[in-house]
């Protein structure tokens, strides 16, 4: 048993995140929940309530609240309904009283066992019950294990658009169990493989080709997972230590985002049609797109971002989205750009985007003109409507 926890130990990788008094791990690897007693005993909780959807809760949160009641904490459980309209104030009302109810105090853990809805919803929750709760990712999906889970972004959606309401509240510990990732479709995959890549396509070239070429491993569940994970993991925890609230660079982990952000809220966060990393998938081909439409990139880096997209089973082109390919399918020119206009990168009334000179070379495009975004999305609508 004792080799048997060594090899385990080993296979552990652990990315630090270095933001001073609030730093914190970044634990990844095959079974590392299993493992995490000593981690979670050691921030000194008396409790925890585990915050879950009721899929993702039927599966894990048993096995999390024994483990959680051998090191000693006192465990509950607040289940919510799973998709990304649950990231609404109703649901925020209810997970802070159900933390209320389960007599959560500020020395005490909220644990977000989910993927990138619960810990948004959970992460925000624990920051304004009480003033502050200490949170503790587990992330479930790939998606929230290479990004939402790492950098403190939390919060809900409003009517006006996507994560509108929310607050930077940094977790204590992340337990990125890769095994946790063995019961998703593959759709959760696929999606989690966009924000996976993303990081290739903003400022690491060579990370791209080792996508391009090992992406059916981190599918498959292989070893080429794990390594995948720590790789966004660390150039994450790099930009959010020198860029924790987004003022400068961390922007940039935005690719994809102001297309995407849009297309979810025309779809209506409908998650039969189109989920978040399917519309990052496509926000990102349309962010290259839009940059060899601006002069910026070599139209050949867009056909190769697009084509790996489309060969790793993701949407590149609107008419990929259920219902795309109707007129009024994904609504106007002026639905998308009423949904830009409330993005959170937006400045003076100023359009921004993270565009691209070209694989790996993404950059923040402050003021755009609003014309151009204009032609472009006419063009974009055209093209879905086989026009």
């Amino acid at each position: 048993m004792a080799e048997a926890m060594d090899v385990a130990q080993k296979a552990q990788r652990v990315v630090p995140v270095a933001l001073d008094a609030r730093s914190y791990e970044i634990v990844i690897g095959r079974g590392v929940l299993a493992d995490a007693n000593a981690r979670l005993a050691a921030l000194g909780a008396r409790a925890a309530a585990i915050v879950t959807d009721e899929h993702v809760g039927s599966l894990h949160a048993p096995a999390l609240t024994a483990m959680l009641e051998r090191a000693g904490l006192r465990a509950s459980v607040i289940s919510v309904k799973p998709g990304e309209a649950t990231k609404a104030f109703s649901t925020l009302e209810h997970v802070c009283g159900a933390i209320l109810d389960a007599r959560i105090e500020r020395g005490d853990l909220v644990i977000a066992l989910g993927g990138g809805v619960v810990g948004d919803l959970a992460g925000f929750a624990a920051a304004i019950v009480r003033r502050g709760i200490r949170f503790v990712q587990v992330p479930t999906s790939l998606l929230a294990q290479v990004d939402s889970s790492v950098g403190g972004k939390t919060g809900i959606n409003a009517p006006q658009g996507k994560n509108l309401i929310g607050a930077f509240h940094q977790p204590s510990l992340v337990l990125a169990d890769t095994a946790l990732l063995d019961t998703l479709p593959l759709r959760e995959i696929r999606a989690g493989y966009a924000e996976t890549v993303k990081y290739g396509l903003i400022d690491n070239p060579a990370f791209f080709d080792w996508c391009d070429a090992n992406w059916p491993g981190i599918y498959g569940g292989g070893p080429e997972r794990e390594h995948a994970v720590e790789i966004a993991c660390r150039a994450k925890a790099a930009i959010v230590a020198r860029d924790e609230r987004e003022t400068g660079d961390r922007a940039l982990l935005n690719l994809g985002h102001t297309f995407g952000h849009a297309l979810e809220r025309v779809t209506g966060y409908d998650s039969t049609r189109l989920i978040h990393g399917e519309a990052v998938a496509l926000g990102m081909a349309q962010a290259f797109r839009f940059s060899v439409a601006q002069g910026l990139c070599d139209p050949r880096d867009a056909e190769r971002v697009e084509a790996h997209l489309r060969e790793a089973g993701l949407p590149t082109r609107l008419a990929d989205i259920p219902g795309g390919d109707m007129p009024g399918g994904i609504g106007s020119v002026d639905d998308l750009l009423g949904a830009m206009a409330q993005d959170k990168k937006v400045v003076g009334g100023a359009l921004t985007f993270i565009l691209a000179r070209g694989i790996g070379a993404s950059f923040i495009a402050k003021g755009v003109p609003a014309d151009d975004v204009r032609a472009f999305l006419a063009q974009e609508l055209a093209g879905s409507n086989g026009a």
